[in-house]
């Protein structure tokens, strides 16, 4: 295993973290004997960096990992998770996860707390609330011991949030599909410029990334001058840019654990060839060919005056093409269209205002493009096609 230093505060921690958000299950709910196997393997691999959250696993993350690092010494890891700011209405809200949490993974201190998934809206109200007086107090009390934020908004509210307090660490979705997506390149350089030790989610796009792979990316894969499996390319990939102290990896079996800790023996940052990066850009040209709506999630387009969630119905309608997802009519069904406990968020409910057309930095025909996601979706789910 290799291991990055964190600058502002000198601690080592493994380039590979091991993301507690996507464990082994059965029956719907957390196999603790695998994922107890799962956690073994990592930590036997040199995995040091333990996340999870508080809403992971349906609130059942963090008590797991409680149980399962009961006997573990202390200081062989280091453990992050998250305050859940979408919860946190009030001052006695925010002051009230930290004790749980803690009760929960079994600790009497946290390595890495998070203030979780900020985006503009989410931060002002930390800010209003007094969120990072409240993680200085704690620091100072010795329950935390190093402070940052995970992010899922544009590059503007990302500078402003780094701005604003002399974070540790941040913790960003990238991979080479999203280079410019939320936080993305500009967003990583500017954290390290301002030496914030940079974490990375998502470096499989959820898996995604990893299989089934398209025969059009396979192809550019098969052009390489070196063989990896799809993971190990989009790990490397990753890991290739000196400024990401570590990767988190959502690893929900052994082998998978075995296969990362592998590539994590070899990614020194500067490794790749240009060759081997050009392959890289080759796969992602592949993948990009596959889209049908060239929709990056910026979210500029919302909020949509009636309620349709435009970003959500793109991703859908992309998915079903670009990663093959044949569950793509039912999440749509499910997810958008009211057929679960959600609030209809579906195309029917577009009025072509063009609002949404006037905000689109992709200069974007939504509407029309919307009707496309709204037919495709609908009808395949329907049987039609």
């Amino acid at each position: 295993m290799l291991y990055r230093t964190v600058p502002s505060t000198g601690a080592p921690l493994s380039i590979l973290g091991f993301g507690a958000m996507r464990l082994p299950q059965k029956d719907g709910v957390i196999d603790r004997p695998a994922a107890r196997s799962t956690l073994a393997a990592a930590l036997a691999g040199g995995i040091t960096l333990l996340d999870t959250a508080w809403p992971y696993h349906g609130g059942e993350s963090e008590p797991f990992l409680g149980e399962a690092l009961a006997g573990v010494p202390r200081e062989s890891y280091a453990l992050m998770t998250k305050l859940p700011c979408w919860l946190v209405k009030t001052r006695e809200d925010l002051a009230s996860y930290l004790p749980r949490q803690l009760e929960r993974l079994g600790t009497a201190y946290l390595d890495y707390y998070l203030l979780h998934s900020l985006d503009r809206g989410s931060w002002a109200t930390m800010c209003e609330l007094g969120a990072l007086a409240y993680l200085e107090e704690a620091r100072d009390e010795g329950l935390i011991r190093h402070v940052g934020f995970s992010f899922h908004d544009d590059l503007p509210t990302f500078r402003r949030i780094v701005d604003a307090h002399p974070w540790d660490v941040c913790l960003i979705q990238y991979n080479y599909l999203d280079q410019s997506f939320q936080a993305g390149s500009a967003g990583l350089a500017y954290a390290v410029s301002k030496g914030i030790g940079v974490m990375v989610m998502e470096p499989l796009r959820g898996g995604a990334l990893a299989s089934p792979v398209p025969p059009e990316v396979q192809a550019a894969w098969d052009r390489a001058p070196v063989r990896r499996s799809p993971a190990a390319w989009a790990l490397r990939w990753v890991w290739d840019h000196p400024g990401v102290v570590s990767v988190l990896s959502g690893m929900g079996s052994v082998s998978q654990v075995e296969e990362n800790c592998a590539t994590a023996r070899e990614a020194h940052p500067g490794a790749l060839s240009p060759r081997e990066h050009e392959a890289v850009r080759e796969a992602a040209s592949a993948y990009r060919s596959l889209l049908r709506v060239a929709c990056t999630g910026c979210r500029y387009c919302l909020p949509c005056p009636e309620g349709v969630d435009i970003p959500s119905c793109f991703e859908l309608y992309n998915a079903r093409y670009l990663f093959k997802d044949e569950r793509a009519p039912e999440k749509y069904a499910t997810w958008l269209c009211g057929g679960g406990e959600n609030a209809p968020s579906d195309v029917s409910l577009c009025t072509q205002c063009g609002k949404c057309v006037v905000r689109c930095p992709q200069g974007l025909d939504i509407p029309t493009l919307l009707g496309e996601v709204d037919r495709d979706l609908r009808e395949k789910d329907a049987g039609g096609h």
